[in-house]
């Protein structure tokens, strides 16, 4: 049985334990996982505040805390996205000071309104530049199922927290794969919405021009459809929100990509949980339906080059805003600056082309499938270091990323809704991802499949919830 922020959540609400008993157990579980480097701002004081306050609340307003779905529950915030007042932004950066924070945004309002209660900042790479978490401003976040790899990135300090128990649930943002490869990597559930689902104001939603999405990483698909649900909807910024579709059940027509081509291979086990899947699913009597990598490799190069573009001239364009030196950046940070800098007019508009195109083409297959069944990660979770900063060559920092996750930007460059869970384990005992994508506003339609995946119990956590029995 998997133990998750809503068994966490029912036992507050039973009295089981209280908001307080909670946030101690989360505490002591941060201290004694020190070495994973989960955490780069911890507020003991804060936590313990917001704890109290909910155990109060459900004294004399228990109609207004049996109505809040996560009443109680300890998360964490990312370093990157929100933000959330009371607790310092720096986005993995010495370019700021962990001192001082801004006002909540929407997001992160719902996120309070839910009932969690937040204690802490996750570690994140210097401005989510990387699918590994080791920012120079520390700490070097690893993976508690084997601290000698990295638990992806950029939230990879949230994804390593949930996996180690930390926290039941935390906090994601997703421009490049950010909440999935992470997920995939420590063996959680990772949704990246759909366009607009998410609320994104006054500032997140479109300051890389619609490719970034907030929401969270999960320990189950219960979870991760309850917040979704608990936080979707009227987003409040520059994108409409897409009509969610109820899932229609009965025989889906699932697209089953289980190869990435001679320049991203995929290892034989990771494809091998791919096709695994697919099979799970035709046995439920889907229809599955074959795809081969010459349809989605004109994609995923334009997917990788409008990342890139977007990424670069956003944080030239941020940089200058705030007038900073950005000598004290990492060498890897200011080459990307640079290169926004240096983007002309003609190049930028070739990649959001691009990116217009990788849409069409998606859409095109959506005519006929339902949905895409293809690879997370085209390998383990690498080895700490293997993304480094320490020099200025942009494309080969992208090529790194896209060898690893090679299909991860084709949901953040589409808008398209994309989930990732573990369906089993290689040899030394780490997740075999997968990964669904579907049409804007089939979150229900991936949740469902997701679900009937997770019932088949390929994987399970290694670290129990803090505050909970294993």
């Amino acid at each position: 049985m998997r133990r998750d922020a809503t068994d966490l959540a029912q036992a507050i609400r039973n009295g089981g334990l209280t908001s307080v008993d909670a946030m101690q157990a989360s505490l002591a579980s941060a201290g004694d996982h020190k070495t994973f480097g989960t955490i780069a701002h911890l507020d003991e004081a804060l936590g313990m505040a917001s704890a109290e306050a909910v155990d109060q609340e459900r004294r004399v307003k228990p109609g207004r805390f049996a109505a809040r779905p996560f009443a109680g529950v300890p998360t964490l915030a990312k370093d990157l996205g929100g933000p959330f007042e009371g607790l310092p932004v720096t986005s993995g950066s010495r370019l700021f000071k962990r001192a001082g924070s801004e006002p909540d945004s929407d997001l992160a309002s719902r996120f309070r309104a839910a009932g969690f209660c937040l204690f802490g900042v996750t570690t994140s790479p210097e401005f989510g530049l990387s699918l590994a978490s080791e920012p120079a401003a520390g700490p070097i976040c690893r993976n508690p199922l084997d601290p000698a790899r990295t638990p992806g990135g950029s939230s990879g300090g949230a994804a390593a927290a949930v996996a180690a128990g930390i926290v039941a649930i935390a906090h994601a943002t997703d421009a490049g794969g950010s909440i999935r490869v992470p997920a995939a990597c420590c063996g959680l559930v990772g949704l990246k919405p759909s366009r607009g689902a998410m609320p994104a104001g006054p500032s997140f939603g479109n300051h890389l021009g619609g490719i970034a999405s907030e929401l969270a990483v999960c320990r189950s698909v219960r979870d991760t459809a309850l917040i979704f649900d608990t936080l979707r909807g009227k987003a409040k910024g520059p994108f409409p929100d897409p009509e969610t579709a109820a899932d229609r059940g009965g025989r889906l027509r699932v697209g089953l990509l289980a190869e990435t081509g001679s320049k991203y291979p995929t290892d034989s086990k990771r494809l091998e949980a791919i096709k695994d899947a697919a099979l799970t699913l035709e046995a439920d009597g889907h229809h599955i339906v074959p795809l081969g990598w010459a349809e989605f490799e004109q994609s995923v190069d334009a997917s990788g080059r409008a990342l890139g573009d977007i990424i670069a001239v956003n944080l030239a364009t941020f940089i200058d805003t705030l007038g900073l030196d950005i000598s004290r950046a990492e060498p890897l940070t200011q080459a990307f600056i640079e290169r926004g800098h240096a983007l002309t007019g003609p190049t930028l508009w070739a990649s959001l082309n691009g990116a217009v195109h990788t849409s069409r083409a998606l859409w095109t297959i959506f005519d006929r499938v339902d949905c895409l069944l293809m690879p997370m990660l085209a390998k383990a979770p690498l080895a700490i270091g293997s993304f480094p900063f320490d020099h200025g060559d942009t494309e080969l920092q992208l090529e790194r990323m896209a060898a690893f996750a090679p299909l991860a930007s084709l949901a953040n460059i589409s808008g398209f809704p994309a989930l990732t869970l573990p369906f089993g384990t290689d040899a030394d005992g780490l997740p075999l991802p997968v990964q669904i994508m579907a049409p804007m506003g089939h979150e229900p339609l991936l949740l469902s499949l997701a679900a009937r995946l997770e019932a088949e119990e390929r994987w399970q956590h290694r670290f129990p919830v803090a505050g909970l029995a294993a």
